[in-house]
């Protein structure tokens, strides 16, 4: 086989891959991750063997999907400061996905429960890609004089965590509309 065959099939198998975790991501939102795995590969359009071949266990498919969303949102970042109107509207805009990426992560520490090491290596990524986006979109915003300068990426990170724990369990509790007073609250006043 040639190297372009070899590319594009590894392209598609990406791809593939990449479908794959996105249906998950979107089972789990509903279902938990204790969904059965032949809803997430109807939802793929695969075959269930398709995602035992590509994840043997559940955990291995939740780490996954958990890494997956990670990565999202961590690109996201760059891209809503180069395609939004100021950096406080990129900020909010990725504090958004942010927040949904904590609300609907249904059941990953009860999946990881058993995995402490696991569960440590996965919060590491987390920080090691989620913190220098956060840091990039504040000091953009900071230095455009939208927002104050004195918050750091972890201190806003961990207080909209803390906004939306439980969040996707009690239906009166709008963790959204909290966090957006957070960030409007970032907001340097004039006069």
């Amino acid at each position: 086989m040639n190297d372009s065959a070899t590319g594009s099939k590894r392209k598609d198998a990406r791809r593939n891959q990449q479908a794959l975790l996105d249906a998950a991501a979107a089972v789990f939102v509903t279902a938990g991750v204790e969904a059965p795995v032949r809803d997430i590969a109807a939802k793929a359009g695969v075959g269930i063997g398709t995602i035992y071949r590509h994840f043997p266990t559940r955990a291995d498919l939740v780490i996954a999907v958990y890494r997956h969303q990670v990565d999202a949102c961590a690109e996201a970042g760059p891209a809503l400061l180069a395609s939004s109107p100021t950096p406080h509207a990129a900020l909010e805009s990725w504090v958004g996905l942010f927040v949904d990426f904590l609300v609907t992560k249904h059941g990953l520490a009860a999946a990881m429960r058993n995995d402490g090491t696991g569960f440590e290596t996965l919060h590491a990524y987390f920080l090691d890609r989620l913190l220098p986006v956060c840091a990039q979109l504040l000091e953009a915003a900071a230095a455009s004089g939208e927002i104050r300068s004195d918050l750091d990426a972890y201190q806003l990170m961990r207080g909209i965590g803390n906004l939306c724990v439980g969040a996707e369990t009690d239906p009166r509790y709008d963790a959204r509309r909290l966090v957006a007073l957070l960030v409007e609250g970032l907001r340097r006043r004039v006069g």
